[in-house]
């Protein structure tokens, strides 16, 4: 089945519309508050595809994920009781914000370093700091820098691959999609029998 070879295209097509730096910008803002897409589905493309554009879309994305972030940790300083613990309850995340909460007690800042560069949902991370109230600068610090190695690694990586690593990609995306399908519904399976 070419599933995935299918949304490839249509995530190439998207990384060439001419509001292609606008919309990464919105995802890349949205994702570190509430949505659930990381902003490189559209900073990989649109660096393969362009690669002499590349260093500027990593600092687009860099930084509009660094604002999004800051607006994370306001909504979790300020609105915990009104937005935050409500939404928490709805979605049933109260054991993964606990878990959070722990790694800031154990970690500290240092955890939202690791967050912003890992694939770890980063969104976690900006509003529990804000909740845990942790020093503001260093939290806006960690999250310049991790943001911003995430993607520029990937920039770099896509801008040396050129459009001819896409051509390349587009030829085994089906296989790699449906391999990491597989590697989910085994994690999440071993998951539930610890």
């Amino acid at each position: 089945m070419k599933l995935f070879s299918a949304l490839y295209d249509k995530v190439l097509s998207w990384a060439q519309h001419p509001r292609a730096n606008v919309i990464l910008g919105l995802l890349s803002f949205a994702e570190s508050v509430i949505f659930p897409i990381p902003p490189d589905v559209m900073l990989a493309p649109m660096a393969m595809t362009q690669p002499q554009k590349a260093w500027r879309l990593a600092f687009l994305t860099t930084v509009t994920s660094v604002a999004g972030g800051i607006l994370g940790y306001f909504l979790g300083y300020w609105a915990y009781e009104s937005l935050v613990l409500p939404a928490v309850e709805t979605l049933g995340y109260q054991d993964k914000l606990l878990t959070v909460q722990g790694w800031f007690a154990d970690w500290g800042v240092w955890i939202v370093f690791i967050a912003g560069f890992s694939p770890i949902p980063y969104k976690l991370f900006t509003v529990t700091a804000g909740v845990m109230q942790i020093a503001f600068f260093p939290f806006v610090i960690a999250s310049a820098i991790s943001r911003g190695m995430r993607f520029y690694l990937v920039a770099w990586l896509l801008r040396t691959g050129g459009p001819e690593m896409g051509v390349k990609l587009r030829e085994y995306v089906d296989r790699i999609g449906w391999t990491l399908v597989i590697l989910v519904i085994i994690g999440y399976v071993i998951a539930q029998l610890v």
